[in-house]
Parts: structure tokens; sequence; C-alpha cells
């Protein structure tokens, strides 16, 4: 194949027009183009009166491919070498089953890498199935009704399953590709395959997890649902046993090797890895708000008189300043035409987040608005301070809107003039179960809302309208990141040995697609020993 970069076409593009330009870069006729494959799709929306979309190709043509290339003679064009991966095959099994604490995507690749290369591995997940997950989340957000133990951050898919499903990572490895691969066959839409942003959508996502779990179990993994891990054994330095809660009976389970996968919101784990002495800091993370904007005002900011252009979709925002007090703020994980949903794991607290269905369709956009913090920022200097701050807070907002797990909130003119909000603007608040109009300086510490005060105007700036002082502001943003990381050395252990940190939830990753990268590093790790131990 041949693969040619930066074919550029106006939004409304078809294939037939982009089988034409690949022709056109080689100096052939388009009848030789035996077949064109996408590679990469992006938007280059630098100058709004000519919005383009940017293709990267692979063509197969007619003739030799050498000696077309030496006749088009051009920079974009080259032979196509792309590096493919495959499931190391350990050279020893374990002296028992590799277990895997907690089923998100770093649990779940490691799994697929660990039941591909024949190791059996055993999954233990506090929550429950994607279906059964779906209808307690659906629950508590029609009716207040919590369940700690499935909810927006447990169970499988973790809490990407419950998000926009974005899979871009800036994080370069040839296991990116093959992780996209096993989305796709999964059943996500074919179009994360090239799109540099890709994404997957909550309605999608539910079922791709199942099929991903079928696959694990096709090749002898077992999983174990409503199943939580409550405390490790260890003897000389490493591991032996995990303890584990299960309905109402608590399991010793033999373990040689344990993969931690156990997400950012785990924190009674955190707790009791923390109490066994495993060793772990606090890691600088990110706290603030949601805010909501009319998805039609992003779409006229980016693509101005492109806005409707079909080829287009629901545009997206990505902002950041560094202020001069030393502060920062940026906004994460946006979703265009999205919801902003409550993602609480424990009674008595409110925590926001973002999702949005694959066709970005819904009629806000939204996204965190976070201030960076660093430990030293912490009221509790000890390894878990910072996720102590985090429950403050969410505790804090649970008052603030009702003890009913409706959210509070406020228009950012208000929020700008430090007064409450009486009613909405011209933005309807997506948040489900519903908020609360307040003065958001009551719930927040005051640390945050310093920097979100001298951030609006300077994002105001840099997209017309971010301020605009009907926007939503809903509170708290809190599990942006693990606010903790479980130390590990160069063979990815703890200095317990046999205990194999990963993932988001242990400070190593952030987002869907590098926790799997992560999670299937992790694996590759333990496949490594086993071949070590046999040579």
């Amino acid at each position: 194949m041949i693969r040619i970069r930066v074919l550029s076409l106006p939004p409304d593009g078809d294939m037939a027009r982009l089988v034409q330009a690949a022709a056109r870069q080689l100096r052939i006729s388009p009848n030789e183009i035996k077949q064109l494959d996408l590679k990469k799709k992006s938007v280059d929306a630098r100058k709004k009166n000519d919005v383009r979309i940017i293709y990267t190709v692979d063509v197969a043509v007619k003739g030799r491919e050498d000696k077309i290339l030496k006749m088009a003679h051009s920079p974009k064009a080259s032979i196509a070498r792309d590096t493919l991966y495959s499931v190391p095959q350990p050279q020893a099994l374990p002296d028992s089953q590799p277990i895997i604490v907690g089923f998100g995507p770093a649990g779940m690749f490691a799994a697929l890498v660990l039941s591909m290369a024949g190791l059996r591995p055993l999954v233990l997940e506090r929550g429950q199935d994607a279906k059964t997950r779906h209808e307690a989340v659906s629950r508590f957000w029609q009716t207040g009704e919590l369940d700690p133990e499935c909810n927006v951050q447990f169970g499988e898919g973790g809490a990407g399953t419950f998000s926009d499903g974005k899979l871009n990572t800036g994080v370069k490895n040839e296991r990116i590709g093959w992780i996209l691969e096993q989305f796709a066959e999964a059943g996500a839409s074919a179009d994360i395959l090239y799109d540099a942003k890709p994404h997957i959508g909550t309605d999608e996502l539910v079922t791709v997890v199942q099929n991903l779990r079928e696959k694990i179990l096709h090749y002898g993994g077992e999983i174990r649902f409503g199943t939580r891990l409550t405390g490790i054994e260890a003897e000389n330095g490493r591991i032996t046993a995990v303890r584990v809660q299960s309905a109402d009976s608590e399991t010793v389970l033999p373990a040689s090797r344990v993969l931690l996968a156990i997400g950012h919101s785990a924190r009674d784990t955190f707790e009791a890895l923390h109490s066994a002495g495993v060793p772990m800091e606090p890691k600088p993370f990110s706290m603030g708000v949601r805010i909501e904007h009319p998805q039609r005002q992003i779409n006229e900011n980016q693509y101005g008189p492109f806005a409707d252009a079909p080829g287009l979709g629901a545009a997206d925002y990505k902002l950041n300043v560094q202020l001069p007090s030393g502060g920062s703020a940026y906004t994460f994980c946006m979703c265009p035409g999205g919801y902003v949903v409550a993602a609480a794991s424990e009674p008595g607290g409110v925590v926001t987040n973002g999702m949005s269905d694959h066709a970005r369709d819904g009629e806000n956009a939204n996204a965190a608005l976070l201030v960076t913090l660093n430990p030293a920022d912490f009221p509790d200097s000890s390894p878990l301070g910072g996720m102590y701050w985090q429950r403050q807070i969410e505790q804090a907002a649970f008052r603030a809107g009702g003890s009913n797990y409706r959210a509070p909130a406020q228009l950012v003119g208000d929020f700008l003039k430090k007064q409450p909000s009486q009613a909405l603007g011209a933005v309807h608040p997506a948040y489900r179960p519903g908020v609360t109009l307040c003065e958001l300086h009551e719930v927040l510490p005051e640390r945050i809302t310093s920097v979100l005060e001298q951030a609006l105007p300077e994002l105001d700036k840099r997209l017309h309208g971010f301020a605009r002082p009907d926007a939503v502001l809903t509170a708290p943003e809190t599990r942006s990141s693990s606010p903790v990381r479980i130390l590990r050395d160069e063979t990815r252990q703890s200095s317990l040995r046999g205990l194999y940190p990963c993932g988001e939830g242990a400070g190593y990753a952030g987002g869907i697609t590098s926790a799997a990268l992560d999670g299937m590093l992790t694996a590759e790790a333990i496949i490594n020993e086993l071949s070590n131990l046999k040579g």
C-alpha cells in the first residue's frame, strides 16, 4: 500500500473526491486505484472562512508501487509501513492464577492480554456487569437511589463507560492501534480507527465492554462481579493472598501476582492498601466545575460559516491558561452535544461528570473547568490527603444541593459577581437528576474559586462567549484523576513483590486509552517475569 498524507478537502468532500485527490498526488488515473483506506482524519479550522478536512490514506494501485512513487515524486507519498502488535507468550506458567482487581480499561486490557497469552486471569470487579450497571445508574439519575457498589464509578468498563468515550491520547505506542482495533471489533464505530479525536459514546460503550468481556472469557479468563477487595496478605515482602467481599461472605484467595486496576474512586481500597503498608504518595490532580454552553455557540465559534456543514459534526474545544498569580486552569473531558451527569460513588456526596452519545446531538456542550492542585495545597499532608479533600467538597455540595443528589449550580455572570443565581438564562443545564441554584463560593474552597474567577475572563478571550453570563457552572468536578500514586518500580511492581499497580487509579494514566495501554504493559511485565523465571 502507498500512504498519502495531508490530503485537504472541503467539509462536503465525499469518497469520490478523496480518490481523485489521491490520484492527483500519484499522477495516475482514479481508475488505477484499486482500494483506498482511511488512516487518519482531522479538521483544520484555523481559517474560519476555509475550514478543511485533512486526510491520510492508504491506497492499493494497479502496477508497481515503487515505480508509481518514483513517477509521482510527491513528498506526501511513501510506502505504508506499520508495526503490528502481537500478544507475547510466556515461557512458563504461573504457580497460581494471576488476579486482576478492577474491570475498567486498565483491568480489561490487562485481562485481554493475559488471557490471550494463555494465563487464564481471574478478574475481581466490585460493581456489576454493564447491563445491570446501566439499570442501577439510570435508577440513581431518576430517583436519587445510589448503589455504593454499582454506579458511574464502579462496574464493568469503569468510569469510562458513562463518559464521552474519548480515545485520543498523546502517547505514541504501537499498542494504541491494537487497542482501537479491539474496540472496533467489539462493536464501536469503525471511524475510531482513523479519526484524529476518536470517541465511542456512552450509548455504544455499554455493548462494547460486554463484547470485550466475552472475548476474555473465550480465551480462558474468569470474571467475578460483585466482588470487592478488602485486604491483602503477604509474607517475606511478597503478596500471598487477597481478601475479598462477595455478597455477605469474605473469602481469602491465594495470589502470587495481583494487578491493581482499581480506578480513581476506590477510596476504601486506597485506605486498605495504605493500612497494609503499601507505599503510596499524594499526587497532583485537579478539581473544579462543569461548564455548559449551547452547542450551537461552540459550532459557530469554531467553524464560522461552516457551522452547519454535515461533514464536521459537533465542534469541541480545549483551553488552558497560566495566570499571573501562579495558578492555572484548563478545560478537560469536553463533551460536544453531551450531558452533565451525577457520578457519585459514596452516600452523601455530589460528583459531576460529562458524557455524550456517539451522535453528540444534545443541545449543550459541556466540559470540566479545572484548577491544577498540588499536594502542598491539600489540607491534609498524608498520602490520602487529596482524597479526603475531594470527599469534603463533595459532601459540601450535597448539602448545598438539598441533600438529595441535586447539584449546586450558578450562572457564570453571578459567579463573577459573587452573588447567588436566582434564575436560569438561555442555557438549560443538562445535569441529571437536576440542579439547585446557589452561590458556589460557599461550596468550593477559595483555592479553586479564586483561580476560576481569574481564568474565566481570560478563557473568554480565547473562545468568545466562554464566559457568557448565562453559561452554567455545576459543581463539583472532583474525579478528574487519582489523587494518589501507588508506587512501583521499573518492573511495574510495588516494593511488595507480586503487586502490580496500574492504570488511572494507581496514578499512571489519564483516560481510557492511556489506562488500557498501562494495563497492557503491566500484563506484559507479568509475562516477561514468567519468561525470565523459565530462563
